[in-house]
């Protein structure tokens, strides 16, 4: 499960980050200190649930809320909060818990809790087609995702490295890994997607980050957003 809290205290953040980690549950941890901030993440990573607090600074927590339900595939929301006065406003907006800071360990965990218990969205037939297409330019190509080694972008192009050849479109990698099986396809960097089965060594790098190398011998980073994920995925 990915998380992002949102929470313009420094100290509130890191705290709640604190607790969040000690999940077994959850596989990587972002942070944004503005509404703005927050989208960015939301954007570039596919986010599970956010930690939400409500008095952003000059901002409200209600209006990205607000925003969020507009948006396919939303993340779930838990208020994070000291004001315990906008509990009925919070479930009111579809929110799935409301904590109040000081935050507890029990506490936080009965909130990641609820995620999993709620019910799954029917699966995308998509991510279960053998093949995609890929459109360059004015033509249409369609591939086998078996063949898939990563992709990537570079420059404002989404590249598709596969058996055969590289693919360039405009299409995003957060759009085009909608199509994928999660099980087969992780994301290790926000620039990065890569075929699980096409890994053939991780290797340390540094600053507690690693490298993949693929089947074809092209080296892929691994930020340290997604290194615990990435090593769940791999069996390490």
């Amino acid at each position: 499960m990915n998380i992002l809290i949102v929470d313009d205290e420094s100290l509130a953040r890191e705290e709640l980050e604190f607790l969040v980690k000690d999940n077994p549950k959850v596989s990587a941890v972002y942070e944004a200190d503005t509404i703005d901030a927050a989208f960015r993440v939301i954007s570039e990573f596919k986010i599970d649930l956010l930690f939400l607090d409500i008095q952003l600074g000059e901002e409200n927590g209600f209006d990205l809320a607000d925003d969020l339900k507009t948006k396919k595939n939303a993340p779930k929301i838990v208020f994070a909060t000291a004001y315990d006065q906008y509990a009925l406003d919070a479930f009111n907006t579809s929110a799935v818990d409301y904590i109040l800071k000081p935050f507890e360990q029990e506490r936080v965990n009965q909130a990641i809790d609820k995620i999993s218990e709620i019910e799954v969205a029917p699966e995308n037939p998509q991510t279960t087609n053998p093949r995609v297409s890929i459109t360059e330019d004015e033509k249409t190509s369609v591939i086998l995702k078996s063949d898939i080694i990563s992709a990537y972008v570079e420059k404002g192009d989404f590249i598709i490295n596969t058996s055969q050849r590289l693919f360039k479109t405009k299409q995003t990698l957060i759009k085009f890994s909608e199509n994928l099986d999660s099980k087969q396809f992780l994301q290790v960097h926000r620039s990065y997607l890569v075929n699980l089965n096409k890994v053939a060594s991780v290797e340390p790098s540094f600053n507690h980050t690693y490298e993949l190398t693929m089947t074809d011998g092209s080296k892929i980073p691994v930020s340290r957003s997604f290194v615990t994920e990435m090593k769940q995925a791999l069996g390490m």
